[in-house]
């Protein structure tokens, strides 16, 4: 092959090769569907008055199935950055494929809570993924965040609705920095949270999470169900290196054999893929729950 024509047909696979990576589509069960019962989605006061977190303030959201009664209590599932979850539109479509999934009997009837994390001061920026505090409630170890769901969010929402006692029929997810706090939250407290739904996650040394994979060794197994994900282009900087960290958590959960999934594929640091297998992630988070 002469050079010229060798230089094209390389440089025709590498455009062929960039444009199929990371090109995740929405499948059915994330459409709506005219003859499924819809849930409903409750905007909520905005929270202003945190103790955990003093002087922020966030918006959240509450999602309700359909078949919701009071006379059975409902399985519970917590999203950070609830913002980009609870749209009908957009890579997650969080109300749609809950709608799709409980009529299906996939997963059993859960309400969702979807917060923000908090903003300092009176001005509130209009892009949500912009306030203020949502590095040092998402990316920081320890019980702070915890202790703001089960003290401060969740009594809110179990004024109106009954939530199930059992700690497997709770769960938590988030993205990137959101799921670091999701699993931190799950680590800090199985006792209450047993499931949870990790994307990209940010498992580095933004404020010492990449210390996760040692301490999954060296501490008791916890009765933790994991859903990770990540894709081979997710973020590497001063950091630390994205995919490298996920591995490094699956082989820790695998080593000490915790109920754990992890998809990895070739996406960057986005919700395309985590969209995309969303529904059959829920299936699977949700596989020993369902009623």
């Amino acid at each position: 092959m002469r050079p010229s024509l060798l230089t094209s047909f390389f440089a025709l696979v590498l455009c062929v090769s960039a444009s199929a990576m990371d090109d995740y589509k929405l499948g059915p069960l994330s459409q709506e569907n005219p003859s499924v019962p819809k849930g409903k989605v409750i905007a909520m006061t905005p929270i202003a008055d945190s103790k955990v977190f003093p002087g922020t303030t966030r918006d959240w959201w509450i999602y309700v199935p359909a078949q919701y009664t009071p006379e059975k209590p409902a399985n519970l599932m917590v999203f950070q950055d609830g913002h980009d979850y609870v749209k009908t539109t957009g890579n997650w479509r969080v109300p749609v494929v809950f709608d799709n999934l409980i009529a299906s009997g996939d997963m059993p009837v859960t309400i969702g809570v979807f917060i923000n994390p908090g903003h300092n001061g009176s001005y509130k920026p209009e892009n949500a993924w912009r306030v203020s505090n949502r590095g040092k409630e998402y990316n920081t170890l320890g019980n702070a965040y915890t202790r703001f769901l089960l003290e401060e969010v969740l009594p809110q929402v179990q004024k109106d609705y009954k939530l199930t006692e059992n700690p497997e029929g709770w769960a938590i997810g988030g993205a990137s920095s959101g799921a670091i706090c999701a699993f931190t939250v799950a680590w800090e407290r199985p006792d209450k949270f047993r499931k949870v739904f990790s994307t990209i996650g940010s498992y580095v040394d933004l404020a010492g999470g990449h210390a996760y994979p040692y301490l999954i060794r060296v501490h008791e197994r916890k009765p933790i169900r994991i859903y990770l994900q990540d894709g081979e282009n997710d973020l590497d900087n001063p950091y630390g290196n994205w995919p490298l960290a996920n591995k490094m958590m699956y082989a820790a959960l695998t080593y000490m054999k915790y109920d754990v999934k992890f998809e990895l594929g070739d996406g960057q640091h986005n919700s395309k893929h985590g969209g995309a297998i969303f529904p059959e992630a829920m299936k699977w988070l949700w596989g020993d729950a369902r009623k």
